[in-house]
């Protein structure tokens, strides 16, 4: 049994295919298609049932998974411990971050990073925040930039900054009385697909629950929700962080609310036993220092 075999047995449990684990690894499909069998056939027992177009775990499979993604996260922190004795932050980081943030601050927090740490290889992965605490437990990355608080006992959470919620509404609203929330969840409440956290804090504000059936329509992007409110569509509500970007070519109306504003706090975490934990405490305040320099240039 070898750690290349385990690291392919893992991509087939993710991508439940055999082209899309060989794409993943590297190699070719008859190549890890053969390591696996040979696996199989030293523990004696089947762990992948093959079907025409998806490959499943069998019930001995998800458990040699669950225990082999242990051994490779093991493995994997090993070279991670050894980076963390160096003097100087080097290496590959690999940071996830979540599609309503990337966009608006990443280029001021990769300058920022790479000036201060030039022998660090830094590797960004933007996706949903389910799906990174994902890659964080597995460790497939090694920190996220998300919206706190998680609430996983597992992880590190640091507080980074925190912004307002603002109203985006047709342009020939834009003197009326902004609305409170009880007003709101009567309107038609244009919000992003299901999975986004910043969907769950504008159901949250508007006191809508989020099985409720609404009027509306939801999107990928903030900037799909703007340009539907541009459209007549709709309102919606954005970060603080996007409405310089997202609103300058579109027809519509920005506000903001009256105190209490809403807020939500964008926050960096990590595993509690990463042995980066050091290292990752001081690149979160380097971040949070260059991502509020940004939203306020």
């Amino acid at each position: 049994m070898t750690l290349r075999q385990l690291r392919y047995v893992d991509a087939l449990a993710r991508h439940k295919h055999f082209g899309r684990a060989a794409d993943a690894c590297a190699i070719s499909q008859p190549a890890l298609s053969m390591q696996v069998k040979e696996l199989e056939a030293e523990l004696g027992t089947k762990l992948i049932e093959r079907g025409a177009r998806q490959a499943r775990l069998t019930s001995f499979g998800e458990e040699f998974v669950k225990r082999a993604r242990r051994i490779l996260r093991e493995v994997d922190e090993l070279s991670v411990l050894a980076r963390a004795t160096e003097v100087q932050f080097s290496g590959r980081l690999r940071l996830g971050i979540i599609p309503t943030i990337a966009p608006y601050i990443l280029p001021q927090v990769v300058a920022e990073v790479a000036q201060t740490y030039p022998r660090l290889d830094l590797h960004v992965r933007e996706t949903l925040t389910p799906k990174l605490l994902e890659e964080l437990d597995a460790g497939r990355i090694d920190a996220a930039i998300v919206a706190l608080p998680v609430s996983e006992p597992w992880l590190t959470e640091v507080p980074l900054f925190e912004e307002a919620m603002m109203l985006v509404r047709p342009k020939a609203e834009a003197h009326a009385a902004v609305p409170d929330p009880a007003h709101l969840s009567q309107m038609r409440l244009l919000l992003l697909e299901e999975g986004h956290c910043f969907r769950d804090q504008a159901l949250e504000f508007c006191r809508l629950r989020p099985e409720r059936p609404r009027e509306g329509l939801d999107g990928t992007t903030l900037s799909t929700l703007v340009q539907m409110v541009g459209a007549g569509l709709g309102i919606t509500l954005i970060p603080e962080m996007a409405a310089p970007v997202e609103t300058r070519s579109a027809n519509v109306a920005l506000a903001r609310f009256p105190a209490p504003e809403p807020k939500r706090i964008v926050g960096m975490v990590w595993r509690r036993a990463s042995p980066l934990a050091d290292q990752l405490l001081t690149l979160s305040e380097i971040v949070g220092r260059a991502a509020q320099g940004g939203i306020r240039g």
